[in-house]
């Protein structure tokens, strides 16, 4: 997933922090040839009987090194794609509006084939299912939050300080997931073989022990509520099903909205990622 990544973020991010999580591949030498990466080692797990605690506490964590250099920081896994038809003249405009934080509508992307390097997702594969659990908090100003206060997974999350969200919700996150039914139902297998036991014990990750034809069923259920959000007429904001966490109260009070006429946009953005390369 790691050229579609970088493809996708080429003109947006001007830094990359990448924790890479013992891999074994060939991932560390496709970061190593990216000037614009830093690799580091994933860190000692805060927590040894769960991964998703001990993720959730560095990403927690991680952005704060961006206060005062990048306008917006992401936190990301690899297969997450944020998307907007304008996006760097959206987060300008929100940026100019005093917006802080940039939910996305979470889509779960389906392909029964793996795509071709060397392709923009973004424009090549365009059908995904609206999926609530995926809607999340990937990108938001280092400078005016506080804390994010994820929930495990980054599902969910309470942020604090200067905390504004959109009036619209006009930012998708395109789960690059799904992508040839085979090559997903390996990787399950290989990620079981690494839950721990708390994770094992609260179902965190359960999907990853599901048999051929439960993933399956799953797939076939994503499959059958696709849309193109490529769409022009697609206004997730009205038609994104579910319900969305950062309407309503969080302990840092309720989220702000802004609205109104445009404002001038802001040129010179800086952007900062800070992903998750997992051991495969």
């Amino acid at each position: 997933m790691l050229p579609f990544f970088f493809l996708h973020y080429y003109k947006l991010v001007q830094r990359y922090i990448i924790y890479d999580d013992a891999s074994t591949d060939d991932s560390q030498e496709i970061l190593r040839r990216n000037p614009k990466v830093e690799v580091r080692p994933m860190p000692a797990y805060s927590d040894p009987e769960s991964r998703i605690s001990s993720a959730l506490a560095l990403q927690e964590t991680c952005w704060r090194e961006s206060r005062g250099i990048a306008d917006w920081v992401i936190v990301t896994d690899i297969d997450e794609h944020l998307y907007h038809p304008d996006m760097y003249n959206y987060l300008a405009q929100c940026r100019a509006r005093g917006v802080t934080i940039i939910p996305g509508l979470g889509y779960q992307m389906l392909s029964e084939r793996f795509p071709e390097h060397k392709t923009l997702l973004c424009q090549s594969l365009t059908r995904g299912a609206c999926y609530p659990l995926y809607s999340k908090l990937n990108i938001f100003s280092p400078n005016e939050i506080d804390a994010v206060n994820y929930a495990p997974g980054r599902h969910s999350a309470a942020p604090t300080g200067r905390v504004v969200a959109p009036a619209r919700d006009e930012l998708l996150l395109l789960h690059y997931h799904y992508l040839g039914f085979e090559r997903v139902r390996k990787r399950y297998a290989q990620f079981v073989t690494r839950q721990r036991k708390h994770d094992i014990a609260i179902g965190w990750g359960f999907q990853y022990s599901w048999s051929s034809q439960q993933l399956r069923e799953a797939w076939n259920l994503v499959a059958s509520r696709l849309v193109d959000i490529s769409r022009p007429d697609l206004r997730p904001w009205e038609t994104h099903e579910g319900p969305r966490w950062w309407r309503d109260r969080h302990p840092g009070g309720r989220v702000r909205r802004w609205s109104g006429k445009a404002w001038r946009l802001f040129s010179g953005l800086s952007i900062r990622i800070c992903g998750r390369s997992r051991r495969l």
